[in-house]
């Protein structure tokens, strides 16, 4: 699933970062000393080489072969020729991999030492190549290279992206940062409105709208095919992993539960996933279920967006880029579905609470003794900077960069160009935000007049823009509205005893909640889990969630 929305969109960041490597051409001792950053060519972030630099990269192959569609090949293409005539960097491929082996292949790199230069890892492995003091310090390397765009979006985190890659005071990767972002509701306003019905506002009226959709026959073809709420098996984000993408979280949240994220209460941090609040929530996923209102293939499906696509479901929940995926699919089929997105439903005291998620799901390393470790980092502002002009395809060693409140501020200036408060000339000096230029140049080009009416009548569907204009006004919208309430996990980064014990945890929690859900096992299994769970090294992650840093 997250690999489509990967493949359609340019920038998103759901979901969408794609994992690439690099390692030298000239190699020294892999336990060489870290070098300083003297040159003045290797400081300057875009600054040019005097003599060349080799690097060799790992590359993901893309399965469907769109990468080559273009006549560009691994050896010549567009990014390989700008990063040696702007940085005199040499990039050679090392090894291919399909994305289905790549943690594979990273793990034995791991393992046996044999690292790359530079590579995209993930928090554990992160902290396995620390221990094993294969890696290098890259404070100098960051400070010196980085440009101000990165380092700006690194700093919208507030602080939280450079916590994850600090260990001993010193900066051992570069972090990904990923546009904040939550499930929302997306709803067929085109259902409701043939139904004479309004957005559902609390939990039972998602559950009513849901019966309705099911059983009134909303799309008008005297059949009973169509779904309420599609879903997937993922359930939940948790503090580890950010997509929302046909998740129930809103419906968690709703009942004041939040599986998946530390918690503080009476002051001391608390699972959230084995807290009384779950157990509500799944009786009431559990009753709709039973009912009919989910998908019935629920636990089986292996696409959860198939059901939107195919003009069965009726609602969904994600991010505000659905725009991107898996609308346009759904209007191939359906070009008069008029999809709309809300914060709801709401709980008892009408807030909606959403999950702010980690922004940083992947950090670039560099093997410990390559003679530039800022070749990467400079590689990386090349890439944010043209990103536009070039694409993603064959961007090898990339990590992905985006402000933390970029779909927000975009949404902002979006409306403000439409209402005519303010012009694109406004948005000049916002070089992070590496789209915002191109979408205020273009968005009264893409939403038709009157420009407060989303609907999708009101859209050039035909213009370049159009998917991005359309998830940043239609489900960016949401951004703004008065009855959201934040809720941020205690922690986002792994404890020792998560990184042994944490994947079967999750498995065990994953099952148990699915299970109850299709009704497989009675609700007091719930009971049990939250024993086992504790018993099985929860109570110890605990304790080192109270004491975060002792471990770093």
């Amino acid at each position: 699933m997250i690999k489509k929305m990967a493949a359609c969109v340019l920038v998103v960041s759901l979901i969408t970062v794609t994992v690439y490597f690099s390692n030298p051409y000239f190699r020294e001792s892999p336990m060489g000393p870290t070098k300083t950053i003297s040159d003045t060519a290797a400081a300057d972030p875009l600054g040019k080489y005097e003599y060349p630099v080799s690097i060799r990269l790992g590359y993901v192959v893309d399965p469907t072969g769109a990468d080559l569609s273009g006549g560009e090949t691994l050896e010549k293409n567009i990014w390989k020729t700008m990063i040696k005539q702007n940085l005199n960097i040499d990039v050679q491929v090392l090894w291919q991999v399909s994305k289905e082996n790549l943690s594979q292949k990273i793990d034995l790199a791991i393992a046996s030492n044999d690292l790359p230069d530079a590579m995209i890892v993930n928090q554990l492995q992160l902290n396995e190549m620390i221990k094993a003091g294969e890696i290098e310090d890259l404070t100098e390397a960051y400070n010196s290279s980085a440009s101000p765009e990165i380092k700006k979006i690194i700093d919208s985190t507030n602080g939280l992206a450079m916590e994850q890659v600090t260990f001993d005071g010193k900066m051992m990767a570069v972090p990904s940062v990923t546009a904040e972002d939550f499930s929302m509701l997306w709803i067929r306003q085109d259902w409701l409105d043939r139904l004479g019905l309004k957005p559902p506002k609390t939990v039972d009226d998602l559950e009513a709208i849901a019966k309705a959709f099911v059983e009134n026959d909303p799309d008008g073809n005297s059949k009973r095919d169509t779904i309420g709420l599609a879903s997937s098996t993922g359930l939940y984000n948790d503090f580890n992993n950010s997509a929302f993408s046909f998740d129930l979280t809103p419906i968690f949240a709703a009942f004041g539960s939040f599986p998946g994220y530390w918690l503080s209460k009476d002051g001391k941090p608390v699972y959230g996933s084995v807290l009384p609040e779950t157990k509500e929530a799944l009786v009431k996923l559990r009753e709709m279920y039973a009912k009919g209102l989910l998908d019935p293939e629920l636990g089986i499906r292996k696409e959860a967006e198939e059901t939107v696509i195919n003009g069965q479901a009726g609602m969904f929940f994600q991010g505000f880029y659905a725009g991107y995926w898996p609308l346009p699919s759904a209007w191939q089929n359906e070009p008069e579905a008029n999809w709309q997105a809300y914060a709801l439903p709401l709980d008892a005291n009408g807030a909606y609470h959403v999950k702010v998620d980690n922004p940083s799901s992947s950090f670039l390393v560099v093997r410990k003794g390559y003679a530039h470790p800022e070749a990467i980092i400079k590689i990386n502002n090349l890439y944010l900077r043209d990103e536009f002009k070039y694409g993603t395809r064959f961007m090898l060693g990339r990590n992905f960069f985006a402000p933390a409140d970029e779909a927000r501020y975009e949404s902002k200036a979006a409306q403000d160009i439409l209402m005519g408060t303010k012009t694109p000339a406004d948005f000049k000096d916002k070089s992070e935000y590496k789209l915002l230029e191109n979408l205020v140049s273009t968005i009264k080009q893409t939403k038709l007049k009157p420009y407060d009416q989303y609907g999708i009548s009101y859209w050039n569907e035909h213009s370049d823009s159009f998917m991005r204009g359309y998830s940043l006004l239609v489900g960016g919208r949401n951004f703004f509205d008065p009855n959201i309430h934040k809720v941020r996990s205690l922690t986002y980064i792994r404890t020792p005893t998560m990184e042994k014990a944490w994947g079967e945890l999750s498995k065990l929690e994953h099952d148990t909640f699915l299970k109850i859900i299709l009704g497989a096992e009675p609700i007091d299994s719930f009971d049990q889990f939250v024993e086992e769970w504790k018993e099985q090294g929860g109570d110890q992650v605990t304790v080192e969630v109270t004491a975060p840093h002792n471990h770093r």
